[in-house]
């Protein structure tokens, strides 16, 4: 079966796009590890604030895990060590 080149379309793929997609998965799945983790400790911290345990260690650190990755929690930590 012969194809006219003129009607044939042609599409010219990047190889360095599927890359670029991959490279975005992986650091959005790494951003949302990072969330989860961060805020598990978070809320564990608060629970030890009515539970024995020392929240007063496990919060901070659970804001130190979110500022890796959010601003907001960056903000929050430069809030708390000062």
């Amino acid at each position: 079966m012969h194809t006219n080149p003129a009607t044939s379309h042609m599409f010219i793929v990047n190889p360095l796009s599927g890359l670029h997609f991959c490279l975005k998965v992986l650091s959005q799945a790494k951003r949302l590890i990072i969330a989860v983790i961060g805020f598990t400790v978070l809320f564990t911290g608060i629970a030890m604030i009515v539970l024995p345990g020392p929240a007063f260690i496990v919060i901070p650190a659970g804001i130190g895990i979110l500022a890796t990755e959010f601003v907001w929690a960056r903000s929050l930590l430069k809030g708390v060590k000062t």
